[in-house]
């Protein structure tokens, strides 16, 4: 494993005194891979976010990220739920109650609030900004097994986030991945909310 662990942190360029390792590379391409597909709702979406999630848990931990790489451990466990819970023909996108809405929004401020001091007392690298994309992440995550459009709006919010913790910590590959994140959001924003829209007048 310490191997393995050696080989992956391999600096592969080195550019305005940053090193890209090849763990990062690669967690970087498996990441574009799913969240792309995840647009367009197909159930293969979830084997390359569990890959990339289980390749970010490492380099997240190795910076300190405690929350982040945490996070990631539920990533993987959403990507087996979605995987069973999309079936063969994947996503068929709904919106939530605005009850709904309410609920999942308290959750989230409960738990960024409560996770703050927590990762501040540990000695994290980024405690508020963490503790918001754990807890929103969290939320989406959810959200988007559940094939609810509004994980869609909330990923935006939360990967603006942490293109800026990203960034401003030094892990430059993995700001300008949460950046493409962004615009690969608005994406599945407005495809989701058609194909909702769609779903509902069908229903009508």
């Amino acid at each position: 494993m310490h191997s393995l662990n050696s080989f992956l942190m391999t600096t592969i360029f080195t550019a305005w005194k940053y090193d890209l390792s090849l763990l990062e590379l690669i967690a970087f391409v498996t990441s574009v891979v799913g969240v792309a597909l995840g647009i367009f709702g197909p159930r293969s979406t979830w084997p390359w976010w569990n890959i990339s999630s289980f390749l970010y848990a490492i380099l997240f931990f190795e910076q300190k990220y405690y929350a982040s790489g945490a996070l990631q451990f539920i990533f993987i466990a959403g990507g087996v739920w979605g995987w069973f819970g999309w079936g063969p023909k994947g996503a068929k996108p709904e919106r939530l109650k605005v009850n709904e809405k309410i609920r999942w929004g308290v959750g989230f401020l409960v738990v960024w609030f409560a996770l703050y001091p927590l990762l501040t007392h540990i000695g994290a690298a980024a405690s508020l900004t963490d503790a918001f994309g754990f807890a929103g992440s969290c939320v989406a995550q959810v959200l988007m097994v559940r094939q609810k459009y509004e994980a869609w709006p909330l990923w935006f919010v939360v990967d603006a986030v942490y293109t800026y913790q990203y960034w401003h910590g030094g892990l430059y590959l993995t700001a300008l991945l949460y950046l493409i994140f962004v615009g690969l959001a608005v994406g599945g924003w407005a495809r989701w909310l058609r194909e909702a829209k769609k779903l509902e007048s069908h229903a009508a």
